[in-house]
């Protein structure tokens, strides 16, 4: 039940942050926007304030789906016409609690003579929009970068000396590898004893124990536990005898200008090491048709959620900055049907000096929004065989 709580906090936090992006600078280049969510549809509740030269009730309240159907929403609305007054943003409370949504007027071509459509808005004024989504999932993962630095986040230290605070932790391991056979886990921490102190020590214990029985007293989450298993006599290249990768690491605080300052030069490594990523997968999957990493889907991140939310509130913090990249670096892509593929049409206006016919452009986002499904369903269905096979 906490790894869904966690789940949907996560994922309902990137999503609403990134709409909260289009909202705001719509709103601040004066597009109207009819509706801003929390929450997926059916609506709990909306509110709406009124404006107008009388104000005899300020906003008016607005019941699920219903707007002006039901009696008193009927009543708040002639009153609301008697007075010459007119409805903003409704501020909605929706039953499906993973992120939210944002209605702008004339985001899909439409109103264009209207002066207050998205539209009928400059390209650089569109673009800033779209664009905004992207730089909210930014600097959503540097606030949260840093506010994980202040409370103390984990960090690698040098290995070879006794530091009684440190920690032993499995960084990686090598599928088909005795340490995979036994059952190890990447995050699990090796628990020190009178026989290693440090990280060089438990290298040591290995070596010396090639083709031997080891076991290894392991702490997963708040759970301990015990393996054992056998180094291998020789070992592929660069994989080691037990097929592990260690880092010793320490919790360490900073102060908030040094969170934020450190917090900063975190995210922007991580957004570029992110395209560099996505960029060699891109190129791969053009040369060579294989991806060189694997991807994970909803079901992949709802399985690495339960994971990290074992390890500790600093790594569920972490983990949801590296999404919140993640999905803004997705979002910037020039797809059709995500905001980067809006921006590519807008673009393409640019250069050709007249807008691409909206009944193009949306032909192109559906068949994006089509093929983005079908890729999320395939991507999915490699989870469940790789999970639970």
């Amino acid at each position: 039940m906490l790894t869904v709580i966690v789940f949907i906090l996560i994922v309902g936090v990137l999503i609403f942050v990134h709409e909260l992006g289009h909202f705001l600078t719509a709103r601040k280049n004066g597009i109207r926007v009819s509706e801003f969510g929390f929450g997926f549809p059916p609506r709990i509740i909306g509110f709406q304030f009124m404006s107008g030269q009388k104000k005899t009730k300020k906003w008016r309240l607005i019941w699920g789906k219903h707007d002006g159907d039901d009696e008193n929403e009927k009543v708040d609305l002639e009153e609301a016409r008697e007075n010459q007054e007119t409805g903003g943003t409704i501020y909605s409370l929706n039953w499906i609690p993973l992120g939210g949504f944002v209605k702008i007027k004339g985001e899909n071509g439409d109103a264009k003579e209207d002066l207050d459509s998205f539209a009928a808005k400059s390209a650089w004024t569109r673009i800033k929009v779209l664009i905004a989504g992207v730089l909210m999932n930014f600097l959503l993962a540097w606030f949260l970068i840093s506010f994980g630095l202040m409370l103390g986040a984990p960090e690698s230290i040098e290995s070879n000396q006794s530091n009684p605070s440190s920690k032993i932790k499995i960084s990686e391991v090598v599928v088909d590898s005795p340490a995979n056979l036994m059952g190890l886990k990447v995050g699990d921490e090796i628990l020190k004893n009178e026989i290693f102190e440090n990280l060089e020590d438990v290298q040591n214990y290995i070596n010396v124990n090639k083709g031997k029985e080891i076991t290894l007293y392991i702490k997963r989450g708040n759970t301990l536990l015990n393996f054992t298993g056998m180094p291998r006599e020789n070992a592929p290249a660069g994989q080691g005898l037990l097929g592990i990768g260690l880092t010793e690491i320490s919790i360490i605080k900073y102060s908030f200008f040094e969170a934020v300052w450190k917090g900063l030069i975190v995210t922007v490594n991580l957004i570029l090491t992110m395209i560099l990523s996505i960029y060699g997968v891109l190129k791969n999957l053009l040369f060579t048709q294989k991806a060189v990493v694997e991807i994970a889907g909803p079901l992949g991140i709802a399985i690495l959620t339960k994971q990290v939310t074992e390890l500790g509130l600093v790594y569920i913090i972490q983990f949801a900055a590296i999404l919140s990249v993640n999905l803004g670096i997705i979002n910037a892509l020039p797809f059709p049907a995500l905001d980067g593929g809006r921006i590519l049409f807008i673009l393409i206006e640019k250069v050709k000096g007249s807008p691409i016919s909206q009944k193009t452009e949306q032909m192109f986002h559906t068949i994006g929004f089509i093929l983005l499904i079908t890729l999320m369903i395939f991507i999915t269905f490699k989870d469940v065989t790789k999970f639970f096979k």
